[in-house]
Order: C-alpha cells, then sequence, then structure tokens
C-alpha cells in the first residue's frame, strides 16, 4: 500500500493529477447540492487537499474557508483556483481535530475523503474521529449543515467500503448521520496513465478493474455521502 502521507507532504501535484480524473459524469456537485443549500452560502471545508471539492464550492457559495493539515498541497489548491479566477476562498493548515475558526462561522461544514484519514492512523475511530466531529459541529451555525464524504470502494460498480473503514462508517449512522452514494468513476486518457495513476495511489489491486470503453480508461469508484444538521 503506498504511504499516503508521503504522497500527501511529497506528490501534491501527481495526487492532483490523480483526482482531476476522477468524477469524470460530474455526480458529486448535484449530490452535495441535493443535501444542502450552497447558493450564497458560508462554507467551512476540512482536508481540502489540492481543492478538487473547493472548486465545486466557490462555484456557488459566497466563500470557502479551506483547511488542510499539508500546505504543499493546499499549495496546489491555491494555484488552481486563481487559475479559475475564483477569489471568494481561503486557505489554512489546520488539524480537523482543532480548527482555527469561530464558532457557528457556517452554514455548511463539509469534508471529503479526510475524516477517514484519523481511524486509519489511529487503527480506532475514537477519540479522534468524535474529536473532528465536534469541531464540525461547533463551526456551524444553528440551522446549518455537516456532510461527510468518503469511499465505498475503489474499483468496484456497487458499494464494497474498505473493511478498516466500516467501524467508522456504523460510529456516523450511530451518531445520526444519515448516508447515500453515488459513483464517481475515474477516466483516464490512457492505457498507460489508467495504469500509472491507479498504482501510484491505490496500489495494484483495482488495476483489474480497469477496462476500456468509448468514452476512455474506466475505474469503478462508489462514493458515500454522510450527512446530518449541525443541531
Amino acid at each position: 500500500m503506498p504511504d499516503l502521507l508521503e504522497i500527501y507532504r511529497n506528490q501534491p501535484a501527481r495526487y492532483d493529477l490523480l483526482v482531476s480524473r476522477e468524477d469524470w459524469q460530474g455526480n458529486l456537485l448535484p449530490a452535495i447540492e441535493s443535501l444542502c443549500r450552497l447558493e450564497g452560502s458560508t462554507v467551512v471545508e476540512l482536508g481540502a487537499g489540492t481543492g478538487r471539492v473547493t472548486r465545486l464550492l466557490v462555484r456557488r457559495a459566497r466563500f470557502v474557508s479551506a483547511f488542510d493539515a499539508s500546505q504543499p498541497m493546499l499549495s496546489v489548491a491555491e494555484d488552481l483556483l486563481r487559475r479559475d479566477g475564483s477569489t471568494n476562498w481561503r486557505t489554512v493548515v489546520a488539524d480537523h481535530r482543532s480548527l482555527p475558526i469561530p464558532d457557528g462561522s457556517a452554514d455548511l461544514v463539509i469534508g471529503g475523503w479526510t475524516i477517514s484519514s484519523i481511524p486509519a492512523a489511529e487503527k480506532t475511530v475514537e477519540p479522534g474521529v468524535g474529536r473532528a466531529l465536534a469541531e464540525m459541529k461547533r463551526a456551524a451555525r444553528p440551522g446549518g449543515r455537516i456532510v461527510i464524504i468518503e469511499t465505498l470502494g475503489t474499483g468496484f460498480e456497487a458499494p464494497n467500503p474498505p473493511a478498516f473503514l466500516k467501524p467508522y462508517y456504523d460510529y456516523l449512522g450511530g451518531v445520526g448521520f444519515r448516508s447515500t452514494w453515488i459513483r464517481t468513476d475515474y477516466r483516464f486518457r490512457t492505457w498507460e496513465e489508467a495504469k500509472d495513476l491507479t498504482e501510484f495511489f491505490f496500489g495494484a489491486d483495482p488495476l483489474g478493474a480497469l477496462s476500456e470503453t468509448r468514452d476512455g480508461i474506466i475505474l469503478p469508484e462508489c462514493t458515500g455521502l454522510w450527512w446530518r444538521d449541525a443541531a
């Protein structure tokens, strides 16, 4: 299994090339908008990374505060957001469990593919996930919404979550989160790119799920969205 922390610190541009190939059918933004009102909203984003979700949010939101623990990842996000011409954002280096933001700052607090890093690193759900969720709740205004996005299986056409994340997903259900799922498949331009980027981040296991279609080289991806009201 690749060292993800090493990737986040030292290979952010290559990581961004991978995630730029995900959700080629554009399912994620409509899914988020089905759960909360983005138009004119104030958003706090955890685990912004290289800005793949940030760049969707700024299209609708009034302002997005994007947090991540890795400055190299945020530097890529900043460059891409500037290239897009977006100005309604800021980035801040911060840990999920200690956000430098006042209480009740956001209509939406969202974390994409990031809270799961806590049980992955600590080998247990509590207390880390609980602290992150408490920070998300603290950052949200009364009546605001919390949304969490995570993988439900790379290389699968129907949800098949990694076994080590199932206790975390069960925990989310136990503390009042509802959930749904969508497909956010990867589309690569060539077989060489597909194999290189897939193995770079996921290892060799999903390589057998790559298939050539008239749209390109496709790697199936199932993505879950969990949400609850802040109050």
